[in-house]
């Protein structure tokens, strides 16, 4: 392939390849070439110079009989090549192909070259026009006369040929116009529907200039196109429509260049409708001209003309404009409803059914994607006005017409609400449009269609506007009571009150509960009363079943309340026995049995709705009692009563069974098993005809066969645009209508439908039957199976012609969907016989002419070989298909044993059929081949495709011989057998999987395959259909999977930017997957090619400069299929993660310019793209007629809409996404000062906090705007907003913050949602966002919190209100989580109040002290106590088991009602933790509510209105504490066993918190102190959560909550102890000293023990940060000792806290107990000292250090250790003294501080251990002569306080062994003096310790001990000659000696003398220092000033002092 890459071809390398290869090589070269041209764009050298010998190649090719792909690529190139280099070869070029068209050679080997120069003459003019000067008539004329000789592919390449000469040429052809006109109309009737498409498309070209086409030939152009529709498929549908759309507009609005030519007369829109309704109503028929035909009788118009009408009607529209439908929209409307009245379109039900599907399709089709949201609300106005004018001349008129005016105005105006959602209200609230009272009045219209029309309208406008579902239901059952006896007004409020119930799923805000009683009170009168007048029975029994059907949809929680009721109803409308069953056959008249049988119907769809709703309550005995009424349903023999009583009970007799296979369908089929023979025989009765003349066929076949089979039904016609009408011509299933089936209307509406359409009774009872089948059969004995089989063969053999077809397509989808239940039963088909029965059944239909019924036995084969399973059977089946294709030659027996094969191996897998898989392949390789028959390729390249794709790696040894015939065919298969090419996309995709992730390889085999993929969807993107170039797509999409660097972005991105405007749903689908896809991967370059694509203008296309991301946040607007909104969704979620941060303000920008389009229609701009830059010739003699050509492109079809609400959610959800993304990438966005100082360096830089003020305008127009969605995502962007910049500092006014200047803002968004008629939710959401403000610390001004503050205000005393005050709109669980919303609120703000203001120093000084945010709820505390406790109370009951659900009270709760118990649990869940800690807060600072007591009378305090939980008895205080802490306790201790992983971690710390603040409290700790299981119980709890959540505050908070316990139960035991006075002075043992654990004994019961408990949890966080203090850790050998290390602050201070917890543990224990657990303590923490204690370079101590030398003392110091004998504690200490030493880098200073600890703490016993003190006076020597002046000196500082301490035993031995050693080193110094401020500090503690030593010494020692110090300090004097120069470290020295010297002269006088006297020259160096110091002053004043400078060199102070 490479060798292709040449300027010229390399004819060379194509000789030396074989002749498979050689178009492929062509092709390749073709497209190389093409890309060199068009990047060229003016010519280069290199293409100047090889023109010549191009021109020749080129030509050359023209007539090698090229394929179509390469025909096109080579007329492309030659035009490019001409039109960028010289042009003087070009019309002997032209002649050369004007000549090949003329030639007489009609042999189809000659074919080939025609059409390639066909192509090549079109092409030149296209891109040259008018350059070709005045040869066009000629070539015209020549085109023309080929046309008429031509067969079909070479008419339709002609056409298109024509079709580039006129665009090329524009006006000036004019002189040829009529001609080609004359020639292509009559072929618009072409048997060939790709003529037909090619005419259209060259008829569109022609009349943008061809005058008489919009004006004299309007009529004949119009009746040409309604011709051209007939027997159409869908294809030419869509291109006629928009020939016949695109003249009407023009007609009406014409060009104005042409209108300037000529003076032209223009239609008048009455004329131009006029003519479309006739093609509507009349078809292609003519008109009342050709009057003999019309006179003939009314056959209706076929099915395709009028869809393609209404498709022109669409585009008709769509090209004028959305501001054209805006003005005149009122005729319009009116126009498109007169269609439906018309008795032509309404001549049988099904055509009527039909028409208005139509009509509502054009009205959907325009109101809903061209009008904004202000112009739809217009549009609604005048269907209403429509409405009501219908309704006042209803009476008169005709009422059959009148009712499908009313159906497609009210389901037009029930989906314009709909998609309005919230934003109708307007429409709804004006009094002027009476929108309610006009669908109201409907109800009582004569015709049932229009009143459920109305009831469906009425549903709508409750699902879009939810508060207005109550008042409706309310209004509904006010007039049924009113208006009992009108038949119309029973029936027509019940559809509406039925509808209204059933769009409640749909409200999450539910209906209050009441309404549930208030349905069935109705529904039982209705029901009750249906007998007294027969004129309303059947309406009054309908309408109450309804009633009950449509309650159901409520769920169990309501319908549980009226069970026993509903089953007594059930069963009293059926015979109780047999016997009474016979006995009313003989009784009543035929209205009677109407009545009884519609009864019966009635109730057994609210059965079946009951089933479908409520599978929760179906317990076993449920269903027993329905079974009761539903065997009696089936032995319910109907067809005798119909004899006697005429037929017209059919249609109910019909009804019943029709509810009662979708009753049974839903229940286990083991409940009915006894009845499957009755049952058996009425369905296969049912779907097999047998009592039914008419040949009605099931609707269920095509979703029965596999979806992949599409291109072979064509039922991907339901993946279109158009498939709510394409649905017409092709199957019944679009009949669908409400008025089939009255229960529909409270149903949930199928995915993908706009309203539900059950089909008429006649094909949904065969449906209902055939799926019944499907359920029953896997449950049958096989005697049955076999009959049922053969029953089947017999009933298809007695059929003939038509009706045999519709029996076999009803027989096959019974068949198919039994053997569907075999495989999902997991079961098998049975013994021999019963297969070969059903192989007998199957395979005569494979051979069956119609091709649905192919595609079901293909499908039924392969499903019979997976439940088979069964080796040889599937050779069998599979050898019967390999023999049949080797012998048959007819098309349709090849078609069906081909797909046989590809179903086999889809449903058995590639293993199951391998042995297979070489037949298979090479069989349909050589059917796919078959040229003759195009049928026949496309069903065997379509198995192929299915068997590479179930065969995966096992078919990589095909991958090459099946890619080259796809090449070869995709190259040679003329482009309008569009299937074969849609299955050659399969195969290419099905092959790219199967190679995977191979294609990424270099080798050459792989390299060969991947460009093979490469050149196929290279063809497959330049072919005409849009399902073609969507499978190129996805092809390409699967590659660029596997094979990312192959894929070429820069041609793929602006490929797929163009299909996003594509009018195939399809297409625009596979572009956006694919651009998901990328978006993954590579956003970056995705935007940036699709912007290049902005810049190259001429694609008119929609991006600019918002860049792709503009273009599929507009198509958000308009699309409304689910699956490619989310795909657009997610490709712009992509987008925005991997670019938000770096291209904020674009970002920023596009929300932003969504958001603010809430106000005017049109707010987008579109930006016109230049046309002009294409080419630079073109420029030049660019005149009029081109400047006004743009009426038929994009830009006017999709005029800018303002984006609709769906659109503005997504951009507001966008913006909390980027504060995220910003958030986690870099915390400069949310720092002002750093921002800015950022920008200034990098002015391209962006940070969001610079977009702060547009932050809020985005979240304040979201929070305020009409839809509710909206205003929900506005608040929580709000929220977040706050929450990230709530601290960061404003640096222009320090100590204020950046949002200080929003607030007027915030409060403006907040205040609405707190307005009287918010939904709950939004309320909720706006007290969380309130609480979040208030406590954010932003405004520090109480004046200015205030305003936030009375909404909350506002919002408590609707609370308290208590239940059930207010009128409801809602259900009670949204009062609930609204009330429950407040109290959390309140409950966080209270919790900010405990802000500590240290906490706040970053803000700066002046910060409002939090204590006046308590000034806000301290006036509410009282109340607000109340209601959180009743709260909790409700909480706390809710959380019980299911086996406690008796205890709880039956009138609910302080805040739910018991109906609503299971959606108010999930309320409570979310807002139960904050409460907890404010009610902990209030109890601890008011002693459990003491304070609140004395003032109150003692009776459990709750709010007015809540009910009384208790009796109000007098309850003690101490019994109040109780309760109360078992309630606190209780709630958390359930919550923290079990915390579920969606708990957001808050609500764990909260309940921490809560409980720390509790046990703080004395109550509280007696409470639990007492109750030592209690106490130990949360510590086990505590100990689990450990284990399962990880964060480190999580960690801390539950440390302190253990400290708070243990110091409870500390406190408790000393109470004791102090009352037992068990406790003696002195430290003496007394015998009865038992009390604290241990007793005794000394042991601790696990379990029982809270010192246990404790040590459990506690060892766990030691061993989690410090592992290495696990032995067995160190024991294991993959041990590698670590280095002591710092451990991260939070784990320092867990670290620390548990040390100190450990520390206070033996003192809850008695001495035994205490003995039990010393060496465990002991060992913990000085583990944690050695592991921990690490030198810091600041010389500080770490945490833990600290912590473990405090517990060593407050273990040694502890009372216990003294009383316990000296053997005991001697070894404990030994030990720990031998492991303290045995680390030799440990921190020498935490090491001796240790020692010290222990020499001042231990009793003397200990001290005095020889082993002991040596090893200590080691220590401290090596301290001594430490090298770190910091370690010197803590040691100076150490040993003074052991030589201080007062027990003189300890002191001396250290006095004697380390004195002399510090003598010495401070004598040393004299040669050394100190060089730094550490070493002079060492020296200074040195002199210290002497010092102190001579004050101790005895005063006849005295001397000698001066003797020491005062030689040793005169020696650090400096002379005064050298005090000047000496440093300042020196110089500090000397002053220090000098003063030390003068303090203790006067100390000690006389040895003082004794000691100077002794020694001459120290007396003389002693006053010469004291002169110089007196005479200079200055010297003084220095002096001074040094010795503060001194002082303040680094004095070690510990964090804690020890001593």
């Amino acid at each position: 392939m490479e060798l292709a890459h040449s300027l010229l071809l390399n004819e060379d390398a194509l000789a030396q390849i074989t002749e498979a290869k050689r178009p492929v090589f062509i092709f390749e070269w073709l497209r190389f070439l093409d890309k060199v041209l068009v990047a060229a764009n003016k010519v280069t050298v290199d293409v100047k110079e090889k023109q010549k010998k191009l021109v020749e190649q080129l030509t050359g090719l023209i007539s090698s009989a090229p394929g179509p792909p390469t025909r096109k690529l080579l007329a492309k190139n030659l035009a490019t090549l001409y039109s960028i280099g010289d042009t003087f070869t070009v019309f002997q070029t032209l002649d050369k192909c004007n000549d090949i068209i003329k030639s007489k050679d009609d042999t189809p080997a000659y074919l080939p070259t025609k059409l390639a120069a066909v192509a090549c003459v079109g092409a030149f003019y296209e891109k040259m026009g008018r350059m070709l000067g005045s040869s066009f008539p000629d070539t015209i004329n020549n085109l023309l006369k080929a046309l008429k000789s031509a067969e079909s592919q070479g008419r339709g390449e002609i056409l298109l040929s024509l079709q580039k000469v006129l665009s090329g040429l524009g006006g000036a052809a004019a002189s040829c116009h009529r001609d080609i006109y004359k020639n292509a109309r009559s072929l618009l009737t072409d048997r060939s529907m790709a003529v037909r498409c090619a005419v259209a498309k060259c008829l569109l070209e022609l009349q943008n200039e061809a005058v008489f086409m919009w004006t004299t030939e309007l009529e004949n152009v119009a009746t040409l196109c309604f011709k051209a529709l007939e027997g159409s498929n869908y294809g030419v549908r869509v291109a006629v429509s928009k020939l016949l759309g695109t003249v009407m507009a023009t007609a009406l609005m014409p060009k104005q260049a042409a209108v300037m030519r000529q003076n032209v007369k223009r239609a008048t829109l009455e004329e131009v409708l006029e003519l479309m309704a006739t093609g509507f109503l009349r078809g292609g028929s003519g008109f009342l001209k050709s009057g003999g035909e019309m006179l003939k009788g009314g056959a209706s118009v076929s099915r395709e003309v009028r869809v393609g009408v209404t498709q022109a009607y669409v585009v008709f529209v769509t090209t004028l404009g959305g501001q054209w439908l805006e003005r005149n929209f009122a005729t319009f409307l009116s126009h498109v409803l007169d269609l439906v009245s018309h008795p032509r379109a309404t001549q049988t039900h099904v055509e009527a059914v039909y028409s208005r599907r139509c009509v509502s399709f054009m009205l959907r089709a325009t109101l809903g994607g061209l009008l904004g949201e202000k112009a739809q609300i217009a549009a609604g106005k005048e269907i209403c006005q429509a409405i009501s004018k219908q309704m006042r001349a209803a009476g008169a008129a005709d009422v059959s017409a009148s009712q499908h005016v009313m159906v497609c105005a009210l389901k037009e105006l029930g989906s314009l609400v709909q998609s309005l959602s919230a934003t109708a209200s307007p429409l709804i609230q004006e009094p002027s449009i009476g929108l309610l009272e006009t669908v109201t009045s409907v109800l009582l219209h004569p015709s049932m269609a229009a009143r459920l029309a109305a009831a469906w309208c009425l549903r709508c406008v409750a699902v879009a506007l939810p508060y207005q579902l109550t008042p409706l239901l309310d209004r509904c059952a006010e007039r049924i009571n009113n208006l009992k006896s009108s038949p119309e007004a029973v029936s027509g409020y019940s559809f509406a009150m039925a509808a209204l119930l059933g769009g409640v799923h749909q409200c999450p805000l539910g209906i209050p509960h009441s309404k549930g009683k208030l349905v069935v009170s109705i529904a039982e009168d209705l029901l009750r009363t249906a007998a007294q007048n027969s004129r309303l029975s059947l309406q009054r029994t309908q309408a109450g079943w309804l009633l009950l059907g449509a309650l159901m949809t409520l769920g169990p929680s309501l319908v549980r309340y009226h069970l026993p009721k509903m089953l007594l109803l059930w069963r009293n409308v059926f015979p109780r026995s047999q016997k009474e069953l016979e006995a009313e056959k003989a009784r009543g008249d035929s209205f009677t049995w109407q009545v009884t049988l519609e009864g019966r119907a009635g109730a057994l769809c609210a059965m079946r709705s009951f089933v479908a709703h409520c599978p929760e309550l179906l317990t076993e005995d449920v269903i027993r009692r329905l079974m009761t009424p539903i065997e009696c349903a089936m032995t319910m023999i109907v067809p005798a009563i119909i004899k006697v009583h005429g037929a017209h009970l059919k249609a109910s007799a019909a009804m019943v069974r029709l509810r009662l296979y979708d009753i049974l369908a839903l229940l286990p089929p083991k409940t009915y098993e006894g009845s499957f023979n009755a049952l058996l025989r009425e369905l296969v009765a049912e779907f097999t005809l047998t009592d039914n003349s008419a040949n009605t066929t099931t609707s269920l076949l095509r979703s029965l066969c596999h979806y992949d089979d599409s291109v072979l039904m064509g039922s991907w016609l339901q993946e279109t645009d158009h498939k709510s009408i394409e649905d017409q011509p092709n199957s019944a299933s679009g009949s669908g209508a409400l008025e089939h089936d009255p229960s529909s209307i409270y149903l949930r509406v199928p995915v993908g439908e706009a309203i539900p359409g059950p089909l008429p009774l006649g094909v949904s009872v065969i449906d209902a039957s055939v799926a019944l089948f499907g359920v029953v059969f896997p449950h049958l004995f096989v005697h049955c199976r076999l009959q049922m089989l053969d029953h089947f063969a017999e009933c298809i053999k007695q059929a003939k012609g038509v009706r045999q077809q519709a029996v076999q397509l009803n027989i096959f989808t019974a068949v198919l969907s039994a053997l569907k239940g075999l495989a999902e039963n997991k079961s098998t088909l049975g013994p021999e016989e019963v297969r070969k029965s059903a192989l007998a059944l199957v395979m005569g239909a494979l051979d069956n002419p119609n091709p649905i019924l192919r595609c079901a036995a293909g499908e039924a084969l392969g499903r019979m070989a997976q439940v088979v399973g069964e080796a040889t059977f599937i050779a069998r089946m599979a050898q019967y298909s390999f023999d049949k294709l080797k012998s048959a030659r007819d098309v349709v027996s090849r078609t069906g044993h081909s797909l046989a094969l590809g179903c086999l191996h889809r449903y058995v897998g590639g293993i199951g059929s391998g042995q297979h898989l070489k037949t298979s392949v090479s069989i349909l390789l050589a059917l796919a081949q078959d040229g003759s028959s195009h049928e026949v390729q496309t069903w065997a390249l379509h198995s192929l495709a299915l068997i590479v794709d179930s065969s995966g790696p096992m078919y990589r040894g095909y991958v090459e011989p099946t890619l080259s015939l796809v090449l070869t065919l995709l190259l040679t298969v003329p482009p309008s057998h569009t299937e074969v090419h849609q299955c050659l996309g399969r195969c290419l995709g099905a092959l790219i999987t199967t190679v995977g992730p191979e294609l990424q390889g270099n080798g050459a085999t792989i390299s060969t395959i991947r460009s093979s993929c490469l050149v196929g969807c290279a063809i497959m993107q330049d072919h005409s259909d849009s399902l073609v170039q969507a499978a190129a797509i996805s092809c390409l999409q699967q590659l660029h999977m596997f094979a990312p660097r192959h894929v070429n972005l820069s041609s793929l991105v602006p490929c797929l930017c163009v299909h996003l405007c594509s009018s195939h749903l399809l297409l625009r689908r596979a572009a956006v997957a694919c651009l998901r896809q990328l978006a993954q991967r590579e956003a970056a370059e995705v935007c940036e090619y699709a912007m290049s694509l902005a810049k190259r203008a001429g694609d008119n296309l929609n991006i600019t400069e918002t860049g792709l991301e503009g273009v599929l946040f507009g198509m958000l607007d308009r699309e409304t299929d689910r699956k490619l909104c989310s795909d657009i969704h997610d490709t712009l979620g992509h987008m925005l993660s991997s670019l938000a941060v770096e291209k904020l303000s674009h970002w920023l920008k596009l929300c932003k310019d969504v958001l603010a389009a809430t106000t005017e229609v049109g707010g987008a701009v579109t930006f016109e793209m230049g046309k002009d830059e294409e080419d630079s010739e073109k420029k030049d003699e660019m005149d009029d007629d081109i400047m006004f050509t743009a009426l038929g492109e994009e830009n006017k079809t999709k005029p800018s809409v303002a984006p609709r609400w769906v659109t503005r959610v997504f951009a507001a959800d966008c913006l909390c996404r980027i504060i995220l993304l910003c958030e986690n990438a870099d915390k400069t966005h949310f720092d002002l000062a750093a921002a800015r100082s950022a920008q200034a360096k990098n002015p391209k830089g962006d940070l969001l906090v610079l977009h702060l003020s547009d932050l809020i305008r985005m979240a304040f127009m979201a929070a305020t705007d009409h839809s509710n969605q909206l205003r929900m995502a506005g608040l929580q962007a709000l929220e977040d907003i706050i929450k990230k910049f709530a601290s960061v500092p404003e640096p222009e006014f320090p100590g204020h913050v950046i949002l200080e200047q929003y607030q007027a803002n915030v409060g403006a968004a907040l205040r609405p949602a707190f307005s009287p008629d918010t939904p709950s939710d939004i309320t909720a959401k706006a007290c969380q966002v309130c609480s979040t403000w208030i406590g954010s610390g932003v405004v520090s001004d109480l004046n200015d919190l205030r305003r936030v503050h009375n909404l909350l205000l506002s919002s408590l005393d609707k609370v308290q209100a208590g239940k059930g005050s207010s009128s409801q709109l809602y259900s009670e669980s949204a009062t609930t989580m609204e009330k429950l919303a407040v109290l959390k609120a309140w409950a966080e703000v209270r919790m900010k109040t405990l802000l500590t203001p240290d906490d706040e120093d970053d803000l700066g000084t002046d910060v409002l002290p939090p204590d006046s945010l308590i000034t806000l709820v301290q006036p509410e505390l009282p109340s607000l106590s109340r209601l959180w406790l009743a709260m909790l109370q409700d909480y706390a009951l809710l959380t019980l088991p299911a086996e406690f659900s008796s205890q709880l009270p039956p009138d609910g709760g302080a805040f739910y009602t018991p109906e609503t118990i299971d959606t108010a649990r999930l309320h409570y869940r979310n807002s139960w933790a904050p409460v907890l800690h404010a009610v902990a807060l209030w109890l601890s600072s008011t002693g459990f509510g003491g304070a609140e007591e004395s003032e109150e009378p003692p009776a459990p305090s709750r709010a007015p209105g809540l009910p009384q939980g208790v009796s109000a008895t007098t309850k003690t205080f101490e019994e109040l504490v109780k309760d109360r802490m078992h309630l606190m306790l209780g709630v958390s201790i359930e919550f923290l066993c079990f915390p579920r992983p969606e708990e957001p971690i808050e609500h764990v710390m909260s309940c921490l918190q809560a409980l720390c603040t509790l046990l703080d409290s004395p109550c509280a700790k007696t409470h639990i102190a007492e109750d030592q299981l209690l106490a130990v119980e949360l510590l086990n709890v505590l100990h689990r959560l450990l284990l399962t959540r990880d964060p480190p505050a999580v960690q801390l908070q539950v440390t302190a909550v253990v400290q708070e316990t243990i110091r409870a139960a500390l406190d408790h035991l000393r109470q004791q102890r102090t009352s037992q006075g068990q406790e003696v002075e002195g430290g003496e043992k007394d015998s009865q000293s038992t009390l604290g654990e241990g007793g005794d004994t000394g042991e601790l019961l696990p379990g029982k023990s809270l010192v246990f408990a404790a040590m459990e949890l506690l060892v766990f966080i030691l061993v989690r940060h410090l592992p290495q203090l696990n032995t067995r850790v160190k024991e294991s050998p993959s041990h590698v000792p670590l280095r002591p290390q710092r451990l991260p602050e939070e784990s320092a201070r867990l670290v620390a806290n548990t040390v100190s917890i450990l520390a206070e543990l033996p003192s809850l224990c008695s001495p035994a107990g205490s003995m039990t657990i010393l060496p465990t303590v002991l060992f913990l923490i000085t583990g944690v000292l050695r592991e921990t204690a690490v030198k810091t370079g600041d010389n500080s101590v770490p945490l833990p250090v600290s912590a473990a030398l405090q517990g060593i003392k407050t273990i040694i110091t502890s009372p216990l250790a003294r009383v316990e004998s000296r053997d005991a504690c001697y070894p404990l200490l030994s030990a720990c003294w031998d492991r303290l030493q045995s680390r030799p880098d440990m921190d020498e200073v935490s090491m001796l501080t240790a020692i010290t600890l222990f020499l001042l703490s231990a009793s003397n016993e200990i001290v005095g251990v020889t082993v002991l003190q040596k090893g200590c006076m080691d220590r401290f020597r090596n301290g001594l002569n430490s090298s770190d002046p910091w370690v010197q000196a803590r040691c100076y500082q150490l040993l003074l306080s052991v030589f201080q301490h007062s027990s003189r035993a300890l002191s001396t031995p250290y006095i004697h062994a380390l004195a002399p050693l510090m003598v010495e080193k401070l004598k040393a110094v004299e040669c050394s003096r100190p060089g730094t401020a550490a070493e002079l500090q060492a020296v200074q503690e040195g002199i210290r310790v002497l010092e102190n030593l001579v004050g101790m010494g005895e005063e006849q020692n005295r001397v000698q001990l001066l003797a020491l110090l005062v030689p040793t300090l005169i020696s650090y004097l400096l002379d005064e000659n050298a005090i000047s120069s000496a440093p300042q470290v020196s110089k500090g020295l000397h002053d220090f000696a000098l003063q030390n010297l003068m303090r203790i002269g006067p100390l000690y006088p006389a040895a003082f003398k004794t000691v100077i006297g002794a020694a001459p020259e120290l007396k003389t160096r002693l006053e010469s220092a004291i002169r110089a110091n007196q005479a200079s002053s200055k010297a003084k004043a220095a002096a001074r000033q040094a010795q503060p400078a001194v002082q303040a060199a680094p004095t070690i102070k510990l964090k804690t002092s020890f001593f």
